[in-house]
């Protein structure tokens, strides 16, 4: 017998080796034909007397990346349009459709015949789950081999099978800490949690997968043997009391509720000890099919798994231009920002030139490469021949000459015109004609930078947010003469050192600065009304926020907000920027000197580790302070998100984004705007557009002008569009593919 997906050959000690490897995909994944060939393989082992057991490994330098999830959305489509009909009857499809995979392994587990898993890379989600349900895991021994239970992350939570194995097998507090935070794992960790048997050379795993069976490995699951004990001891004794209040609580502080998913998983293990394993199969697959129907999970599926994707595999690219084949880079400046692009150009592969006024400047700029992989040596996540490797990929250099055969300069200098035009010209000179020229600026528009440049057409916007070795996104402008070729060398660029590409269109602050400019402000309207600081960052945290907007403005400089604020008010006029929050800013930084993180005082102080930073005493004696119970601390919340997602609806609306997809996936990578929403404008979609400028009026009637619904969203309340229904961008897609 054939199959597409698999391939099965059996030995002459009867042990059937099962590899998947997937046609035309670059990795294995789940799909309703991968899960009907599985189960024939599962019948076939167990019918056949012939085959004593099976190993089941990869064809692939990985093992897998779990399901299809867009299987998973097709799947919730469909339900959506059942539901119309039948509430119920689509409810009950949706259960019986999301307990097929929890079946299958199942019936695996107890067929009678052992299975080993051979884990020889990445394996995620419901490839764990596959493997869990073997009755013995082997992992390689290389960098290679990650292990997760990831779903937490976009929304969801491990439902066949993950929330009830792990627990049985792992200590409850680490198995908690595994599934609700989504925790990648070492084939050492693994091993050590109990979720592994043993770990092999890379070479040897097949064959030591096969001894095991060889060696007389059960067929039955632990938790199917008479007398099994639970790792951490039954929920109903001492440990559990010691254990399940403070993870509740931990929980709560962690996620402020707002992920329906990370609760589901307490309660599915929970609930699952307390009961025999196939009733907790169940208990799991009745939480697991509540919470596919929560928005939560629509929003965080779409935005964080397949438009993250999508625009990762360059979504916005434009077709026709050849790929871009990078052999030499050049970054003009070594500062923070263009050592930290430098940087992760070297560890991309790709050689970069690092050139600055002078050469002790340039060679200072390298050494932030040496000690970002300092410290990932110490941590255990580099090799020293790693760190030997990227640094000889950096030259550093204060002469022009040396950018002569650069396919692309990306230009980091200091923050004023004229040293940019300075360096645009001296560049250009050099540079072959072909060559693309970037300029990662934060402030000044690339319609006027490239006017200094001779070919326009070849002039783009890389706009990198700080520190660049940790921040995914990478906002690329786009000028009024900037072309085709530009743009795609400037998405080729972004997706070889692994980052994330939204396409921007030129204005004022972009799209990112726009948002987050937003929240600060609206924080310091805060404190002028007398909102006592911690309730602000509390409220943003609540909110589901990373950062509150005082510590973000810290983290970025209270004298750069202060410079700003005097910019945008010498370009743009008086009224362009609220005088009480240009008194704040000043009284901060010319009366107290309070810059910010940099010098060790701003809205917060920042004491020398390892105490922790507090906010400033002085922030209650700037203006009169209201109590906590005048307060109200979910309009607080409330303020914080819709002033970021009216301020994302005005950058559609003025076509600075074009694609919902961007302005989600941007919102959450450049500055955390709470995951669970999907983003800015699925904030907008999940609540509605009707509803949404019933809030923003009430809010504009009590706060001000900042909250007035743009006239794109009062159109859409009207009509009953979503964001996605008014620029859905596959539209875009299926015109293109019929042109």
């Amino acid at each position: 017998m054939t199959y597409k997906n698999f391939t099965l050959e059996t030995d002459s000690d009867g042990i059937a080796l099962i590899t998947w490897d997937m046609p035309e995909k670059s990795m294995n994944v789940f799909t309703e034909e991968v899960m009907r060939e599985l189960n024939t393989i599962v019948d076939r082992v167990t019918g056949e007397a012939a085959i004593k057991g099976a190993v089941i490994t990869s064809g692939k330098d990985t093992f897998s990346g779990g399901a299809d999830i867009t299987m998973l959305q097709t799947m919730l489509k469909t339900f959506a349009k059942e539901k119309a009909g039948n509430v119920e009857k689509a409810t009950q499809k949706l259960f019986e459709t999301a307990g097929y995979m929890t079946g299958l392994f199942r019936k695996l587990e107890t067929c009678g015949k052992p299975w080993v898993s051979a884990i020889n890379g990445t394996c995620m989600g419901g490839a764990f789950e596959l493997s869990l349900a073997c009755h013995g895991r082997v992992a390689a021994n290389s960098d290679k081999v990650k292990m997760a239970l990831p779903e937490v992350k976009i929304g969801i939570f491990p439902g066949a099978g993950g929330t009830q194995r792990v627990p049985r097998l792992a200590d409850t507090q680490a198995a908690l800490q595994m599934l609700t935070s989504g925790q990648t794992l070492t084939p050492q960790k693994a091993k050590g949690m109990g979720l592994v048997h043993e770990v092999a050379e890379p070479a040897k795993l097949v064959e030591t997968a096969k001894a095991m069976i060889r060696n007389g490995l059960s067929a039955v699951a632990p938790w199917d043997q008479k007398g099994f004990k639970i790792p951490g001891g039954p929920v109903y004794s001492i440990a559990g009391a010691n254990l399940w209040p403070p993870a509740i609580a931990i929980l709560r502080r962690e996620t402020y509720g707002n992920y329906p998913a990370a609760t589901a998983i307490l309660k599915c293990v929970y609930e699952g000890l307390l009961v025999p394993f196939d009733t907790a199969l169940r208990v799991e697959q009745r939480y697991f099919t509540e919470i596919l129907q929560t928005k939560e999970a629509a929003a965080m599926i779409r935005s964080l798994f397949v438009s993250l994707q999508e625009l990762n595999k360059g979504a916005r690219r434009p077709e026709g231009v050849p790929d871009t084949q990078f052999k030499k880079i050049a970054v003009l400046g070594a500062g923070f920002m263009g050592a930290g692009i430098a940087h992760v150009t070297a560890k991309a592969g790709i050689p970069v030139v690092l050139l600055d006024r002078d050469t002790a400047s340039a060679e200072k700029g390298k050494a932030h490469s040496a000690e970002l992989m300092d410290g990932l040596i110490k941590k255990g996540r580099a090799k020293p021949e790693d760190k030997d490797k990227l640094l000889s990929l950096i030259m550093p250099t204060a002469d022009y000459a040396d950018l002569a055969g650069c396919d692309l300069v990306v230009e980091a200098v200091f923050e004023d015109s004229e040293v940019k035009k300075s360096a645009t010209e001296q560049a250009e000179a050099v540079l072959k004609a072909s060559a693309i020229f970037a300029s990662n600026t934060s402030t000044i528009p690339i319609t006027s930078l490239a006017k200094n440049s001779t070919r326009p057409k070849n002039f783009v916007g890389i706009h990198f947010f700080s520190p660049v070795d940790k921040m995914m996104l990478v906002e690329i402008i786009l000028g009024k003469k900037t072309g085709d070729k530009a743009l795609a060398t400037a998405i080729d660029f972004v997706r070889a050192i692994k980052k994330t590409p939204i396409v921007v269109n030129d204005t004022r602050g972009f799209y990112v600065n726009r948002c987050v400019l937003r929240y600060m402000s609206e924080a310091y309207k805060m404190l002028i009304e007398g909102v006592p600081a911690p309730m602000i960052e509390n409220a943003a945290r609540a909110a589901g926020m990373p950062v509150g907007p005082l510590a973000l403005t810290d983290e970025t400089a209270v004298d750069l907000a202060q410079k700003i604020m005097r910019q945008t008010l010498r370009d743009l006029g008086d009224k362009a920027v609220d005088p009480e929050q240009m008194k704040l800013i000043d009284t901060l930084v010319d009366t107290h000197q309070r810059f910010g993180r940099k010098n060790g005082k701003g809205f917060y102080d920042y004491p020398q580790k390892p105490a922790k930073k507090k906010l400033w005493s002085g922030l209650k004696d700037l203006y009169p302070q209201k109590k906590a119970e005048e307060v109200d601390f979910e309009k607080l919340k409330q303020r914080l998100l819709v002033t970021i997602a009216l301020e994302a609806t005005r950058v559609m609306e003025e076509k600075i984004v074009t694609d919902p997809r961007e302005a989600d996936v941007g919102s959450i990578l450049a500055f955390g705007f709470a995951p669970y929403t999907g983003g800015a404008l699925s904030y907008i979609d999940g609540i509605g557009a009707k509803e949404f400028v019933q809030i923003a009026k009430r809010l504009q009637k009590k706060y001000g002008a900042e909250f007035k619904a743009p006239k794109l969203l009062l159109d859409m309340a009207e009509k009953g569009e979503t964001f996605y229904q008014r620029f859905n961008p596959y539209d875009r897609a299926e015109a293109k593919k019929a042109a």
